[in-house]
């Protein structure tokens, strides 16, 4: 009998010795785990704090872009309605005080579509990425700063 207690003590040791093998080896791994989203979420917060996320202004350009565009059997007229999206205060006013500058700009902008290219919404888009790009720059060589983030298209018609 005394040798099958001494082989059940020694299994018992050895799985006690692997159990404990075992939760030391998952709390290491898991313990990285856990400190790297938080230290993700400690930075995010801290560029949360750095940069603080401005309140979105819209700034309705007066009229709407009336222009002709170049088709395959005829020429079209397309109307376009803009709106200007803008972070701040202070990019609010510089869009207000440059917009006739502003309105030039998208009018050049518009004048290289197609009617092709405006019939489709890819097309559209690539328009309205064309035209944010050139009020941007505008923007940058008359007030330092680009100043407008989006050129949104509140209406468009096109005949």
């Amino acid at each position: 009998m005394a040798m099958g207690k001494k082989k059940l003590m020694i299994i018992s040791a050895a799985v006690v010795v692997l159990l404990l093998a075992g939760g030391i080896g998952f709390w290491l791994l898991s313990g990285d785990d856990a400190a790297e989203p938080q230290q993700a979420a400690e930075v995010a917060q801290q560029d949360a704090v750095k940069a603080p996320v401005m309140s979105a202004y819209y700034v309705v350009l007066p009229q709407p872009f009336t222009f002709n565009v170049t088709g395959d059997s005829r020429d079209r007229v397309v109307q376009i309605k803009v709106q200007l999206m803008v972070r701040g205060d202070k990019n609010e006013a510089l869009a207000k005080q440059h917009t006739p500058l502003i309105e030039s700009t998208l009018l050049q902008a518009f004048g290289v579509a197609t009617v092709e290219q405006l019939r489709n919404p890819n097309g559209r888009d690539q328009l309205r990425q064309q035209a944010l790009e050139a009020v941007k720059a505008t923007m940058v060589k008359v007030a330092g700063t680009p100043a407008v983030e989006r050129v949104l298209f509140t209406g468009f018609v096109m005949q």
